[in-house]
């Protein structure tokens, strides 16, 4: 977390070796060096210590003035005697959504970056760019790890600092394999690249795990298959509950596995899962890679000119569809 005197406080388990005031140290991924300001432990509340040895749960006020510079994951070594390689199972965090975050009134830009600059300090996984459209002015195009993550950021913002904003439709990353040979990362639907030199789009895919009650198989294979899902396997649980008052048997619960785009659960798809199961079925997911789809790009046109801020990626046999529904609205 950030402290405003102490700066990045990292939370640390020691492995090897010993941590002390005295310590100069050095953050592995991100090449950082600071002066280490407090040790301590947690006793349930921080408490002071001279040093933290091998096996030892505590923290370090590293003075570091960017939780990007100690990312949550990463090793922590001496910076006199390093250590040679850091500690497996560090991954770096990786937007999955994107959208981008446009003030109001037009006037809230500097007022705006200055948020997200105060936001990233105590969030790192936040990232943010700054881009300009046409219709809607200067503005950010925002990299967060989910919809729930992009949700409390804007709410923050809103809540918090007293801004006005105007947000885009949530999209995800895609990559884009250029006539020559090239791979373009799309984050954006106004940087994919003209059609003539696309081959081939590929859009991420996930590992999707649905359990719920028996009587509700129905209604989420029409809801999933209709997300443009593919079946995997289904498995019954014996749930051997005891007996209703009637004499009828508990209900049984099943394991519904699927791969399905990232895109299609992006949006209302877990409120829907939910209505269609008076709220008993329950989710887990896991990126299960990138695939080439048949992606096209949907502007939308105002007074005959495309708005890029309203622009989406989308399958081409729903592009129609959506684009239907948009002028109906």
């Amino acid at each position: 977390k950030y402290d405003s005197y102490q700066g990045v406080i990292a939370y640390v388990r020691v492995t090897d070796g010993a941590v002390g005031r005295a310590s100069r140290l050095r953050l592995m991924s991100s090449g950082a060096r600071s002066d280490v300001l407090e040790v301590g432990y947690f006793s349930p509340g921080p408490s002071q210590a001279d040093t933290l040895t091998a096996g030892e749960v505590g923290y370090i006020a590293t003075g570091l003035k960017s939780v990007g510079d100690a990312p949550v994951g990463d090793t922590i070594t001496l910076d006199r005697r390093p250590a040679d390689q850091p500690l497996k199972g560090y991954q770096p965090t990786k937007p999955m959504v994107f959208a981008s975050l446009y003030p109001a009134d037009g006037e809230g830009y500097v007022e705006l970056r200055e948020a997200l600059e105060k936001l990233r300090l105590n969030d790192a996984a936040l990232s943010f760019e700054p881009e300009s459209s046409v219709a809607l002015g200067p503005g950010f195009r925002c990299g967060f790890l989910g919809l729930l993550h992009m949700d409390i950021v804007q709410e923050r913002l809103e809540r918090e600092y007293e801004l006005n904003l105007l947000a885009t439709a949530p999209s995800v990353a895609y990559r884009c394999i250029t006539t020559d040979g090239g791979s373009l990362e799309i984050d954006s639907p106004a940087r994919l690249p003209d059609p003539q030199r696309i081959a081939e789009i590929h859009e991420p895919w996930l590992d999707l795990s649905v359990v719920t009650p028996d009587g509700y198989i129905g209604g989420i294979m029409e809801l999933i298959n209709g997300r443009r899902g593919e079946y995997k396997r289904m498995e019954y649980f014996q749930h051997r509950g005891r007996e209703s008052d009637s004499g009828a048997a508990s209900t049984a619960r099943v394991l519904l596995e699927y791969t399905v785009p990232l895109s299609e659960v992006l949006i209302d798809f877990h409120d829907q899962l939910k209505a269609r199961t008076q709220g008993y079925a329950s989710m887990d997911y896991s990126l299960a890679g990138y695939r080439p789809g048949d992606l096209v790009r949907l502007d939308v046109l105002v007074n005959g000119e495309p708005v890029d801020a309203l622009s989406v990626i989308i399958h081409r046999n729903r592009a129609q569809k959506q684009g239907r529904d948009l002028v109906s609205r």
